[in-house]
């Protein structure tokens, strides 16, 4: 059953995989939804069958964020709009090999959809919100983010930096009535791979999560007001551990003398 109306969420990367079924799970718990995507077809296809399930007002907006002038219309459709409430960064690319194999155009596209496009989203959604205190933003990044040695380099950089987007607007937003959450999956059965040329049934089965156990996690997540969500991963010691570690390490990283180690040895 359709829950009261929450006001619209903005969702890119809709039209398939991780993106329909945020959608799917929006619409029922009561937002309008705008949907981004390239393929029209699909789009509007999900938003019919969407508005007939739940009755939630669905608009599509077909758009290729690796295109900046398209990326800037998406920006100003959400900064403009009165009612969002939430914005799904959930587009995303993969190289079809690896940095050193791709085109130079791939790596563009790649940083294009995966880094400049959110980016911008993100900072349109952040105007919306200010105005009226409230609002929220999820971030889709990756595992990789933490693990760049474990496939191409370029591409866990792209999530790691939506990890990073993410930690950062959190703390500047603290306060404000605005949340911010990034949410790392692991391997995940979506089409990106097949988009990729890669072969996800060549992963051990047990790596591998199902797309909708991975969104209706991430928003047990975001019901508990986490700004990281990582949903296959069963012990978060190491994870605290991590973050401990990395936040201890702030008042170490900027000083006036250059650290021991790196001054010459000039005794004869």
């Amino acid at each position: 059953m359709t829950e009261s109306f929450k006001g619209t969420a903005f969702v890119t990367g809709a039209s398939s995989g991780l993106g329909a079924i945020y959608a799917d799970r929006l619409a029922k718990r009561g937002y309008d939804l705008v949907l981004i995507a390239r393929d029209q077809a699909r789009l509007e296809a999900l938003a019919a069958r969407l508005h007939r399930d739940t009755g939630s007002r669905v608009v599509v907006l077909p758009a290729d964020l690796s295109d900046a002038a398209q990326i800037a219309h998406v920006a100003q459709t959400i900064a403009a709009a009165p009612d969002i409430a939430l914005l799904v960064n959930n587009a995303g690319i993969s190289l079809t090999g690896t940095l050193g194999t791709s085109s130079a155009e791939e790596a563009a596209r790649l940083v294009m959809v995966n880094v400049l496009a959110p980016t911008l989203l993100a900072q349109a959604a952040l105007q919306a919100f200010k105005t009226k205190a409230a609002g929220a933003i999820i971030n889709i990044a990756s595992v990789l983010a933490l693990a760049p040695e474990m496939f191409d380099g370029a591409y866990s950089g792209t999530k790691a930096y939506m990890l990073n987007l993410s930690q950062g607007l959190t703390h500047e937003t603290q306060g404000t009535g605005i949340h911010i959450q990034a949410v790392l999956p692991g391997a995940t059965r979506t089409e990106i791979w097949e988009r990729s040329g890669k072969d996800v049934d060549a992963m051990p089965a047990d790596m591998v999560m199902s797309a909708d156990d991975l969104v209706d996690a991430a928003l047990l997540g975001f019901d508990r007001g986490e700004t990281v969500t990582i949903p296959p991963l069963h012990d978060l010691a190491g994870w605290d551990a991590m973050e401990a570690a990395r936040i201890g390490l702030a008042g170490q990283l900027s000083r006036r003398e250059v650290a021991p180690r790196y001054r010459e040895d000039t005794a004869v």
